[in-house]
């Protein structure tokens, strides 16, 4: 497999590299793609050392899979390209996430939708990755209605510069580069992405109509906050699902136990719930706190964490690669 990972020098892509690296895909030739000016950088993967290439130079070399952490506008105008060299494309980026054309899939829920004609796939966004994870089981079993879901998320979901604004804040330094218009030490931003005509943000938007998309039912109802919280490591959820059939609690469990990915921590008598330093650097959907909504029939609480990077970004892309590869679907 000739491998293209586009945004190499970024946070996620930087994570690609090493789920590609971890996971032993099959890479036979790796295309370390950035800007302009890495042109040339080193890239070290599995022990070799390879050359930061620009995205005209890489699609020359006619890669068969490219996974891309570059940002919206470069998944626009270059994703076409290196499909239309027969590269298949998984984009990070919400760029072709909501395309009629093109499929969103997390492969523990909806690989099966995928077709070799599919040249650009679209990696959704990483708080709704997760949350999807959980939900499908339950959805098969008990038909969601509604979810209302409320996120606390990592700063690692903005970048490279929040970490830096964060850890600046940490050491008493107030002049560095601000990601965010706020402080985000001792505090919480209730704001991620930009604002809508209908007072949602981006974000809670992105995992409204995502969750359909994936889940493959317009019918079911989502409501979210998303919230910018001072952690490391992993997002986090409080999930309220509404469901039309009634459930039994030790079957939920056992549903969530046998769920590809998903690891069930959820032990209140000796305080132990899912929480981010647990997901950190893990490929797996933890999820806790489980249980019935007593204002409410038929309706579930849980608690959902996993690492942003990975399961929300990098490694999804990979399994995605993985699922098509063992299809015969590429290569």
């Amino acid at each position: 497999m000739k491998v293209a990972v586009v945004g190499a020098t970024g946070l996620v892509g930087t994570v690609m590299l090493k789920v590609l690296a971890e996971r032993n895909f099959p890479v036979t030739e790796l295309i370390p793609v950035a800007s302009a000016k890495s042109k040339g950088k080193e890239i070290d993967f599995k022990g070799k050392k390879y050359k930061v290439v620009t995205v005209e130079e890489a699609i020359a070399m006619r890669p068969d899979v490219a996974l891309f952490s570059a940002g919206g506008s470069t998944s626009t105008e270059q994703a076409p390209k290196f499909a239309e060299v027969g590269t298949t494309v998984i984009d990070n980026s919400s760029a072709w996430r909501m395309d009629p054309t093109k499929k969103l899939v997390v492969p523990e829920v909806n690989a099966d939708v995928l077709t070799a004609e599919d040249k650009i796939i679209a990696n959704p966004n990483c708080s709704t990755v997760q949350m999807v994870v959980a939900l499908k089981p339950l959805h098969e079993a008990y038909k969601i209605k509604r979810v209302v879901v409320s996120t606390y998320q990592s700063v690692t979901g903005t970048g490279v510069k929040a970490v830096e604004q964060l850890m600046n804040e940490r050491k008493g330094i107030t002049d560095g580069p601000m990601a965010y218009a706020y402080p985000i030490d001792l505090n919480v931003i209730p704001q991620i992405d930009i604002f809508q005509d209908n007072g949602y943000t981006k974000e809670e938007m992105k995992m409204i109509l995502e969750t359909k998309k994936i889940m493959g039912d317009d019918s079911i109802a989502v409501t979210a906050t998303t919230v910018r919280i001072p952690v490391m490591g992993g997002h986090s959820e409080a999930l309220n699902i509404e469901f039309e059939k009634d459930f039994d609690l030790a079957k939920v469990r056992e549903l969530l136990e046998a769920t590809k990915g998903v690891i069930v921590v959820d032990d209140p008598t000796n305080a132990q719930y899912p929480m981010p330093k647990d997901a950190h650097e893990k490929d797996e959907v933890f999820v806790g706190r489980i249980r019935r909504d007593e204002s409410q029939a038929n309706t579930l609480n849980m608690w959902c964490v996993a690492d942003n990077l990975r399961k929300g970004a990098a490694t999804n892309a990979v399994q995605i690669a993985e699922y098509l590869l063992d299809k015969n679907l590429i290569g």
